[in-house]
């Protein structure tokens, strides 16, 4: 039965706020600059490109893929868009036929995993998407999104020791400037906490081992630039607590999201982020603010600005 959502606040809303404010909107972004579709994965369907802008609709990505069916950049734009705009389901989708084009790509298959997490209402962690998590580390071992994921598995399956123990793991693999590092010390801290797991001098080490050879943005895939996941303990929680706290919950991180925006005006990402966040929370006028926000501090994006708007939906007054 549908219900409304300003009275339901599904897990999955809460896990949409926490996933983009982890990764500060850098994965959506950075796929969609026409800049940075050329990866260092060097795969080539990841190298591909359609030739359209970046600020390209969402009608005009399914026309692309229904005009290029065979070609997997296609599909995996198409698949970003539709989860930018929060259309879980057919992100899933598109990121399917995106896969079946390109089966060798891990990024795509941890971009699938990832839209059948969001796309799922009851389970947390559907088994179709451990199934695509696991496809992707199988091509790629280093994959951070896969990675991150499947920790959240075990933690939420009661291997408390064994997510922490991962998520050190991937934290000492992440370059010094990698720019979900932050987020994820915390998720270790809060669920080594919860759980009376001693995580301080293991934190030490893998920060003091942190991978600083080269910029973040280098090392990875740009689609893999950033942790998209939520925390496990978030996730977990979830679907326990009431609509009422889960909106506080949600509502407090897109404040300080807000709060950060203003100290640090020109971050293009965030602003997005923000207008994303405070769509999902279903608060068309404080969306429509933070867009007439973001284009009075950064006028000279105001059409990319404008166009990402748009495609979640959101319009200036």
């Amino acid at each position: 039965m549908t219900q409304p959502t300003t009275t339901i606040f599904r897990p999955q809303r809460i896990a949409l706020v926490l996933a983009g404010l982890v990764a500060a909107g850098a994965v959506g972004a950075a796929i969609l600059r026409g800049d940075e579709v050329n990866t260092a994965s060097g795969n080539a369907a990841m190298a591909a490109s359609t030739s359209l802008p970046a600020s390209a609709s969402i009608d005009d990505l399914e026309k692309a893929a229904k005009d290029t069916p065979k070609d997997s950049a296609a599909w995996q734009r198409l698949g970003l868009a539709y989860f930018e705009a929060a259309r879980f389901a057919e992100a899933a989708n598109a990121y399917g036929k995106a896969t079946e084009l390109a089966p060798g790509t891990a990024v795509l298959w941890s971009a699938l995993g990832e839209a059948r997490v969001m796309a799922s209402d009851r389970d947390p962690m559907p088994p179709q998407a451990v199934s695509a998590f696991e496809k992707a580390i199988a091509i790629d071992p280093k994959d951070p999104r896969s990675r991150y994921f499947m920790a959240v598995k075990r933690d939420l399956s009661g291997d408390h020791q064994g997510a922490v123990d991962d998520w050190l793991a991937l934290l000492k693999d992440s370059p010094a400037d990698a720019p979900w590092r932050a987020d994820l010390v915390r998720t270790i801290e809060q669920v080594g906490k919860i759980h009376q797991i001693d995580v301080a001098d293991k934190l030490a080490a893998a920060n003091s081992k942190a991978a600083s050879s080269a910029p973040a943005g280098a090392s990875l895939p740009a689609a893999a630039r950033g942790i998209p996941g939520p925390s496990a303990q978030d996730l977990a929680n979830a679907s326990r607590i009431a609509p009422g706290e889960q909106r506080n919950m949600a509502e407090g991180m897109v404040s300080r999201l807000e709060q950060r925006l203003e100290s640090d005006p020109s971050n293009i990402d965030g602003w997005i982020m923000l207008m994303r966040s405070r769509r999902t929370l279903d608060q068309p006028e404080k969306a429509q603010k933070a867009l007439t926000d973001a284009i009075a501090a950064n006028p000279g994006k105001a059409d990319y600005l404008r166009q990402q708007a748009g495609m979640l939906g959101i319009r200036e007054k």
